[in-house]
């Protein structure tokens, strides 16, 4: 059995990974999905002063009190930040890094550092310091939109803002980056995963728009399970 942590992507939460829990446990697996701060669940503690690290410490906290070891850590979107800090701070309960369609952050990146000029245009935060949801890809399903569309909330603007600061120095541990083909012209993740074909990190694509979780959860969950072995 292996256990998967996730690192969810911004304006969602833990519950956007529900598909996956049943067809993880049948392939004999523990995947563990935390909800971040002022999103989801908790979404009441939403401030404008909630950061990345704010997120970051989420993530440890839940590692620590759960005292989870050899983690397969999973960020998928935004959540390869929250995840490149999470493994950075906590080197010793990871056993492998796994960026779905993900910013893959050196040290001191932020996500408006990563996203080109356009998406940071789409991205702009409201006077209230929050970052409101952009749509899904067109091809999800109208029951998943309906589904996830009144649990989206806005995002604090400074979890975009907020450069990642390393602690221990340059990551070194297994990594596996998944892309997903179907993608806007404008597409923002195929250049992390250009970096981890030259990197020699683990690669593999998808068939999927961006939520693989969420449009294709049983070819997902097969691919997870090959890559912990």
């Amino acid at each position: 059995m292996a256990t998967f942590v996730v690192a969810h992507g911004a304006w969602s939460a833990g519950w956007a990974w529900k598909k996956m829990h049943p067809l993880m446990i049948a392939r004999g697996h523990r995947l563990v999905t935390p909800t971040y701060t002022g999103l989801g669940e908790r979404g009441h503690l939403a401030r404008p002063d909630i950061d990345l690290e704010t997120h970051v410490a989420d993530i440890l906290r839940v590692l620590n009190f759960e005292d989870l070891t050899d983690v397969n850590l999973i960020g998928h979107s935004y959540g390869g930040m929250v995840a490149t800090g999470v493994a950075d701070r906590a080197r010793e309960r990871i056993a492998r890094l796994i960026y779905i369609d993900a910013f893959a952050p050196d040290d001191g990146d932020s996500v408006f550092d990563l996203l080109p000029a356009s998406a940071r245009a789409q991205r702009k935060p409201s006077a209230d310091g929050f970052i409101p949801p952009v749509d899904m890809p067109p091809d999800t399903a109208a029951e998943d939109r309906a589904w996830c569309g009144p649990l989206r909330l806005p995002q604090p603007a400074k979890t975009f803002e907020q450069k990642l600061k390393f602690h221990g120095g340059p990551l070194i541990l297994p990594r596996h980056y998944i892309y997903c083909t179907r993608h806007a012209p404008d597409d923002r993740f195929r250049r992390f995963y250009e970096r981890a074909m030259r990197e020699g990190w683990g690669v593999t694509e998808i068939d999927s728009s961006h939520n693989p979780h969420i449009t294709c959860p049983d070819a997902l969950a097969s691919l997870l399970d090959r890559i912990a072995g």
